[in-house]
């Protein structure tokens, strides 16, 4: 753990990046775990802790154990990241701007 981060803030960074990894807007995933947007936003950015009924509806939604988003310093896989990748694109399928702009990244890349 880092010593600069208290358990409020990794644990804000953990739950954004989860939500993020499986494809959910900031708005959608408040609307599934049933809290407001703002208040999602006050918990991925360290500024208010997350409710032990939230944390088990977070896991819930994210099909994953509650004890899962207190691992700080995951690796993951090369599947999960490719799984991670696809989420992502799937979900901006319907935005041609946003897959404009990640094509593009990808072609500075290769």
């Amino acid at each position: 753990m880092s010593k600069n981060k208290d358990v409020k803030t990794l644990l804000g960074l953990r739950i954004a990046k989860l939500r993020k990894i499986h494809g959910f807007s900031q708005e959608k995933f408040a609307e599934a775990i049933d809290i407001s947007q703002r208040n999602l936003s006050k918990i991925e950015t360290g500024i208010s802790f997350v409710k032990s009924s939230t944390i088990e509806k977070i896991a819930e939604v994210l099909g994953i154990n509650p004890e899962d988003l207190f691992n700080f310093n995951e690796e993951y896989t090369e599947k999960e990241l490719l799984d991670s990748i696809i989420k992502r694109v799937k979900f901006m399928k319907n935005d041609i701007d946003k897959l404009r702009t990640l094509n593009d990244f990808i072609d500075k890349m290769f």
